[in-house]
């Protein structure tokens, strides 16, 4: 083999490895914008009915956690149902 032919042998591997390393960023990139748009869309409802419901419960008189408890348990089915469309559009 002559060296001019090692030459372009070794940097058509160069170029194939580059070109596989630049794929991979973009897929980390992908996975955590999904992910973190999904974490997102389930956790944003679960923290709003938190809040809400606290501060339902603190407008009645004596302890209460009725509100609360309802409206994290509605923030869960809601971030589900957000979550489960998001990912049910990308498919």
């Amino acid at each position: 083999m002559s060296n001019r032919q090692k030459l372009l042998d070794d940097t058509t591997t160069d170029v194939r490895r580059l070109k596989e390393r630049e794929r991979a960023p973009a897929t980390w990139a992908g996975i955590a914008f999904y992910g973190g748009t999904v974490g997102l869309l389930f956790v944003v409802p679960i923290v709003g009915g938190a809040y809400l419901g606290r501060w339902l419960d603190s407008l009645a008189s004596g302890y209460s956690v009725r509100w609360t408890v309802s409206l994290i348990v509605l923030g869960i089915a809601l971030g589900a149902y957000n979550a489960y469309r998001f990912m049910k559009g990308r498919s």
